[in-house]
């Protein structure tokens, strides 16, 4: 009988194609044989539920992570991660944001990164974005009144990207920034990010949808960024939502059909937390909306990162037709999180996570999907 150290390359890099990536590292751990296989890299990890990226270890400066499938916290260790503020996720990549307000895009696992121009100025009580050539005193002292470490958590709510930048150099990186999430971009190869002209109030979400990039307003109002001649937003479609007022509201390209989700909120004992959802699907051809008031077999995570959806006869411990939801609400005294999964068959919130109070600066966790190769 064959030694399990003897077995060929093929059958090992065959049962490599059942492994999560965690499991990878582990099946290389056993042996010098298996070691080479787990580098050979000949097929992608098995599916697996999305993972948390948390805060940095005090002590330690290593980049906690959670594995919801494996329910385990991972610490690893990312040198052009410490210090920075995580704003941002979309393709397995990273926003992450340093105290002098510029950032980095990468993936925390294979360590591929790009340096981000100076982010856009944040004028709070006019509203007003400019372009900065370089790292302005007035982050401190000027009329925004905040310190450098606030700002590094207020200047950018949400980043996205078109593409995987694995795939191809011709992407572009979407953000909302400033008091009222006004929408910019930057492409590689760009000096600065470029502002996109647009309504003056809230933007709350940012899709790349077959082609586009779209933004939702706190008015409910579906935006299309045009590009050309100058960069503005362009109302699309008829007016989303229910009438009610949601604490939150999200877009999501769901195998090929645009949703529009809206969190809803009420204070429980002196805490603001999620007790409900509505997912609506804007059909921009027709001019009309449709109600969903289920998902299937398919599970939804929401959060501070491009919208993510898993298909849960694929991916074991995940619950179909649930919404996986993570957001950081600021109470009187402290920040604290607002975590869960809202079941859209009996309308109940469970908990996947116990929740912890962060420090005011701790942002919210993010859903990321480890991409390796």
């Amino acid at each position: 009988m064959i030694a399990w150290s003897d077995m060929t390359q093929d059958v090992l890099a065959h049962i490599t194609s059942f492994l999560p990536f965690p499991d990878i590292y582990r099946f290389g751990a056993v042996c010098k044989n298996w070691r080479s296989v787990s580098k050979l890299r000949w097929h992608p990890p098995a599916p697996e539920l999305p993972w948390m990226v948390l805060e940095e270890d005090s002590e330690t400066k290593k980049r906690k992570f959670y594995s919801l499938s494996e329910a385990k916290h991972y610490s690893i260790e990312i040198p052009e991660l410490q210090g920075r503020y995580i704003c941002g996720s979309s393709y397995g990549w990273l926003f992450a944001v340093d105290i002098n307000i510029t950032g980095i895009l990468i993936n925390p696992f294979t360590r591929e990164c790009y340096e981000l121009p100076l982010f856009p100025s944040y004028n709070e009580k006019s509203n007003v974005t400019t372009l900065l050539e370089k790292v302005p005193s007035d982050y401190i002292d000027g009329p925004r009144g905040y310190t450098f470490e606030e700002m590094q958590t207020l200047i950018v709510f949400k980043a996205i990207l078109s593409h995987d930048p694995r795939d191809t150099s011709d992407f572009t990186a979407m953000i909302l920034f400033g008091e009222i999430n006004t929408p910019a971009f930057w492409r590689p190869g760009d000096s600065s990010w470029t502002v996109v002209d647009g309504p003056i109030y809230r933007m709350e979400d940012v899709l790349y949808f077959k082609g586009n990039f779209y933004v939702i307003s706190a008015m409910n109002m579906l935006h299309v960024v045009e590009f050309e001649p100058e960069p503005k937003l362009t109302e699309v479609g008829p007016q989303i939502g229910k009438g009610g007022c949601p604490e939150q509201r999200y877009l999501m390209d769901f195998n090929g059909n645009m949703l529009f989700i809206e969190r809803y909120c009420e204070d429980v004992e002196g805490l603001t937390i999620t007790i409900g959802f509505n997912v609506i699907e804007p059909n921009l051809e027709e001019n009309c909306l449709y109600e969903w008031f289920d998902i299937d077999d398919y599970a939804m995570f929401l959060g501070r990162n491009s919208s993510i959806f898993v298909n849960s006869s694929h991916v074991a411990k995940c619950k179909k037709n649930g919404i996986y939801f993570t957001d950081l609400i600021d109470g009187f005294s402290e920040r604290y999180q607002d975590l869960g999964i809202f079941d859209m068959t009996d309308k109940k919130i469970s908990t996947f996570y116990s929740v912890k109070v962060f420090p005011p600066r701790i942002g919210s966790p993010i859903w990321l999907t480890p991409i390796l190769w």
